[in-house]
């Protein structure tokens, strides 16, 4: 759609870069992001790059090197230095992490953890790529640090090792500090270092949810379901910075890293980033391939709907998958290959029908998998989930043509 969109606008984006003021193509910022990596997009704290993974190379950079506010995008530095121990074997997943008063005490986003409790390292790191967990990460930084402000110098003295000349931390998890700085270009070569220092621990900025205290806990990256190869990695907002985002996508052998800064809504952060990436893409001669539409709404309410078993089984549906043509299904996630192919097997009513694919989800420990029948039609797609809602399993269907999402 995003495709669609910017080639229908190119012909009204050329007229109106020939015909009108520079102030009144402001104005025009959605339709201009459509033509132009250089237009602004809400406000003058924006800031883009796009680099390829493999070998850094820019291929857009707008106001890369102003200095911006990171917010939660400070949790990508955190799990850094979470990784690097874990590497290191001086924590384990399974590690303790006490909960103090003052990581209590952190505003929202937050696990809402009690102090005096504990958790693992690992809850601890699902909580921050997931719902971007203020307690969680205050708590991971006291136990690498012994204090906030001790762990905020350890990763300021790391970044700059890596590359990050123009960064500074004051905590561990974004919350606003006037002294904590970064710039879009240092965000790229965090994320860039993630990606090929930990390839056994990148996976988690993936994760579409995770289970706490009974909730689940969805992943606030929307692009994880709505853009073709998106892996990760971080969302971030405060009143001061506006909507950031950092996302990597694989297409093909190619991997590029996009980061955006300072937009005025998440929705049209996630559409500019889209853009972002399509172009590197077509630079690099990448195919981009069928889009998928955002799912955002109908994930959220297919995982509340859910219901949570406390055996074996675990059902949530996460997204929602298509074929390029015609209808598709997501049956939900599962802790074993056998149980989702089994809902499969019931999506699709012991037949043939459709396009079977098992994916694989959650983490190292908790492996989940996911079963997809793509390729249906519309009674075919209706049936398997009015089908799998009568045993009690959650299912999402979507109409290609339409992006109507339903869920059950």
């Amino acid at each position: 759609m995003v495709a669609l969109r910017r080639r229908h606008s190119a012909g009204v984006i050329g007229f109106l870069r020939a015909a009108v003021l520079p102030a009144v193509i402001g104005l025009f910022g959605l339709l201009a992001v459509a033509g132009a990596a250089r237009a602004q997009i809400g406000s003058d704290r924006y800031s883009s790059i796009v680099i390829e993974s493999a070998t850094g190379n820019v291929l857009s950079a707008v106001n890369a090197d102003e200095p911006r506010y990171p917010a939660s995008l400070t949790k990508m530095m955190t799990l850094y230095m979470v990784f690097e121990a874990l590497r290191d074997r001086r924590l384990g997943l399974d590690s303790a992490v006490p909960v103090s008063a003052h990581a209590g005490s952190m505003s929202p986003s937050k696990l809402g953890l009690v102090p005096g409790t504990r958790i693992t390292v690992e809850q601890a790191i699902l909580g921050l790529v997931t719902k971007s967990a203020n307690d969680a990460a205050a708590a991971l930084g006291e136990l690498l640090g012994g204090d906030e402000e001790r762990f905020a110098q350890m990763m300021t003295l790391r970044a700059r090792a890596l590359g990050m000349s123009h960064t500074t931390f004051r905590n561990a998890s974004g919350l606003p500090d006037t002294a904590q700085m970064t710039t879009a270009r240092d965000l790229a070569v965090l994320a860039r270092h993630l990606v090929q220092d930990f390839p056994d621990d990148y996976h988690y900025f993936s994760i579409p949810y995770f289970i706490f205290h009974g909730r689940t806990i969805l992943n606030h990256d929307h692009l994880l379901q709505s853009y073709p190869g998106a892996d990760g990695i971080k969302t971030g907002y405060i009143g001061a910075s506006g909507f950031n985002l950092v996302t990597s996508a694989v297409r093909g052998e190619v991997r590029l890293i996009g980061v955006v800064l300072g937009a005025a809504r998440p929705g049209e952060r996630d559409l500019h980033m889209a853009v972002l990436l399509d172009r590197g893409f077509e630079q690099l001669n990448v195919p981009i391939g069928d889009r998928r539409e955002p799912v955002h709404g109908s994930l959220i309410a297919a995982a509340q709907a859910a219901g949570l078993d406390s055996g074996a089984v675990t059902r949530t549906a996460v997204g929602i998958h298509l074929s390029a043509h015609g209808w598709g299904v997501q049956t939900g996630t599962f802790s074993s290959e056998a149980a989702a192919r089994s809902a499969a097997a019931l999506a699709r009513h012991g037949g043939d029908a459709g396009d079977l694919r098992i994916e694989a989800a959650g983490t190292r420990r908790h492996p989940l998998f996911r079963a997809v029948v793509s390729g249906l039609s519309a009674g075919e797609a209706h049936a398997a989930c009015a089908t799998l809602a009568h045993r009690h399993m959650a299912c999402s269907i979507q109409r290609a043509d339409t992006g109507q999402v339903a869920s059950r």
